[in-house]
C-alpha cells in the first residue's frame, strides 16, 4: 500500500483563502481599532495594518506554496 509521504496537497491549497482571510481581516481590525484609539482622521493606521496584512498573507502563502514544491 500506498502512503502518503506528507500532507495532502489539495488540502493545504483549500486552507490557503481561509489563512490569507484571517491575517488580513485580523491586522484590518487592529488597524480601525488604533485609529479609534489615537484618533486618527485619515484612517492611517488602517491602511498601514492591512498592508502590511496583505504582505504577511502572501508571504506565507509564498512560503507554504514554495514547500510543497520541495515535497514533490
Amino acid at each position: 500500500m500506498n502512503t502518503p509521504k506528507g500532507p495532502n496537497k489539495w488540502m493545504v491549497l483549500l486552507n490557503i483563502p481561509f489563512q490569507m482571510g484571517i491575517i488580513i481581516v485580523g491586522f484590518s481590525y487592529l488597524g480601525s481599532w488604533l485609529d479609534e484609539k489615537y484618533q486618527n482622521k485619515d484612517n492611517l493606521y488602517l491602511k498601514i495594518s492591512t498592508l502590511v496584512g496583505v504582505f504577511i498573507a502572501m508571504y506565507t502563502v509564498i512560503r507554504q506554496v514554495n514547500k510543497l514544491n520541495k515535497n514533490k
